[in-house]
């Protein structure tokens, strides 16, 4: 194994253990590594060779098992019993700690029956820079370490093997100088840093980027700067694979322009889907410490937002309305700082929590995202990929494509296997010549879980459009067509028609007949919407909507 020699020169230099605690009235799980030498981290830092499986480090706005923090908190006391409504609190603490980490919690009404002890010396509370990087290999879970201040801080940098260690999988050793306040990832492979990491890294911008590909899957890895603080999350961050929130700084500043910059990056740049980025601005009232307005530096955590609120009321309310256009669905939790430790300018709530992936998540991966305008064929096929890694059976009924045509009521269409590896595919009908549609995939599978993507699924679903029917101008003359649905009947008039067709828009053929007239019981006539296809002898189809009231 690639880990072997890694994990013996870690167990030099320390010793794990783990053990169960219970209390009259709570439960907690505890882990416990002690530090046998304060040396640097060089000691037991080994680069391993990268993963050889497909890498997908996962995003943010993903499923999250639990939340990593560490005591003495960074956070309010309060937010840590919010999180334990949320999932599962991952406590990084030292040993003669718990104890009054344990009565902090309980006195703050926190539920200690989500709160696992991990018992571990830090140097600082920034477990979002030192925490570790989760990603699959295939389908399995493993950790991407990287150094972080190993001679300045080398207990921070030890917690990536701690929790390898704790969660029982595989880590990688990266050989790369890397602060995870500095990394927004989208889950599909795109990636995006301030372009400091470089100065870090030797400005080896070559050997930078093929260890992002080869550890992390990013490829590419938009290095972009404001020159402002130097790690992304402090002036922005995706909210979804083809969303980004950009600060926006006030004209009058000399930062306005550099700012400027990077939001028109993103604008111009496509996203994983194959269009440019959706860019979100959220106000910021100035640069300094003395005006906080720490926006971009939130967590999400499954569906809810985590926003650190600065100290302007106004700029604080309209932080909360960009989330809320942006994320629909969400919930938006305004997070006040503690008096003893403050958001800052370049330090909030994201810099001192790290999300944990659930392991187990059922993972929509639709990429061949239809949008803009689509060429006019009878059907619309919808790709998808469903990976549930937990490795329960995916409920076949359960696997869809809703989709709205012209703003109608949402359609369902069931997906098959492909014959390829977790690939389906749906088909979307029945529509029109430039017709707009919405559409949205959703899967479930027996572990109980369920995704979509969008993951806001109607709330904001994609879109696209589709050309006009071309077969319309091959017509020898206009068709017309003439429903009397208290006879049942209806004529249609044009030139050499052959055949008609009538279609609900479920998709389903309901009648059909040769020539210009087609006979239907009135009883069999619903009210709503059918499309028509007038079909001549040339082979021209053109289609008409009917609509029965």
């Amino acid at each position: 194994m690639k880990q072997i020699i890694f994990f013996l020169l870690l167990s030099i230099a320390f010793i794990a253990k783990s053990f169960a605690q219970q209390t009259a009235n709570n439960c907690r799980r505890t882990i416990d590594y002690k530090i046998l030498t304060d040396a640097s981290r060089n000691l037991v830092f080994v680069e391993t060779d990268p993963p050889t499986g497909e890498v997908r480090f996962v995003a943010e706005f993903e499923p999250m098992q639990g939340v990593m923090i560490r005591y003495p908190l960074g956070i309010p006391e309060s937010l840590v019993a919010d999180f334990s409504t949320n999932c599962q609190v991952y406590c990084i603490v030292s040993d003669s700690c718990q104890n009054e980490a344990f009565q902090t919690f309980t006195e703050a009404d926190v539920d200690m029956n989500r709160v696992t002890f991990v018992n571990a010396p830090t140097e600082s509370f920034f477990v979002r820079d030192y925490g570790p990087w989760f990603i699959f290999e295939d389908k399995q879970p493993a950790i991407v370490d990287n150094l972080y201040y190993p001679e300045i801080r080398p207990k921070d940098d030890s917690i990536s093997w701690v929790f390898s260690e704790f969660l029982n999988i595989p880590l990688y050793g990266m050989n790369l100088q890397y602060e995870g306040g500095n990394m927004m990832e989208d889950g599909r492979g795109q990636g995006v840093s301030d372009d400091n990491v470089l100065l870090l890294n030797n400005n080896d911008e070559e050997d930078f980027r093929n260890k992002m590909r080869d550890y992390l899957g990013i490829d590419p890895i938009h290095l972009v700067s404001p020159h402002f603080f130097p790690h992304v999350d402090c002036w922005g961050k995706y909210l979804a694979p083809d969303i980004i929130l950009i600060s926006r700084l006030p004209e009058s500043h000399p930062k306005y322009s550099d700012f400027e910059q990077v939001a028109d990056y993103f604008a111009a740049t496509n996203c994983c889907w194959g269009y440019p980025f959706q860019v979100y601005r959220v106000d910021i009232p100035d640069t300094g410490y003395n005006t906080v307005a720490p926006y971009t530096n939130s967590l999400i955590l499954n569906k809810t937002v985590y926003l650190p609120m600065g100290n302007d009321s106004t700029y604080n309310q309209n932080a909360i309305v960009v989330y809320q256009e942006a994320m629909p669905g969400y919930e938006i939790v305004a997070v006040e700082g503690c008096d003893n430790t403050p958001w800052v300018a370049g330090d909030a709530l994201h810099c001192r929590t790290r999300g944990i992936m659930d392991f187990d998540m059922l993972f929509v991966d639709h990429r061949n995202v239809l949008f803009g305008e689509q060429e006019w064929q009878d059907s619309i096929p919808v790709l998808s990929k469903f990976i549930a890694y937990s490795g329960a059976n995916l409920k076949q009924d359960s696997l869809l494509v809703y989709y709205s045509i012209d703003g109608g009521a949402y359609q369902v269409a069931h997906m098959t296997a492909t014959g390829n590896p977790d690939e389906y595919v749906g088909y979307i009908k029945c529509y029109q010549g430039e017709s707009s549609i919405n559409y949205y995939v959703f899967g479930a599978d027996e572990s109980g879980r369920r995704y979509t993507q969008p993951v806001f699924a109607d709330l904001d679903p994609h879109h696209f459009t589709i050309k006009p029917n071309q077969a319309i101008t091959e017509l020898s003359a206009e068709a017309k067509l003439y429903p009397n649905p208290t006879t049942g009947q209806f004529t249609v008039e044009g030139a050499n028609v052959a055949k008609v067709e009538v279609y609900n828009l479920v998709g389903q053929k309901v009648h059909e007949a040769e020539g210009k007239t087609i006979s239907i019981n009135a009883a069999d006539w619903h009210k709503g919407i059918y499309l028509v296809n007038i079909i001549e002898q040339s082979g021209a189809v053109v289609t008409k909507k009917l609509v029965v009231k």
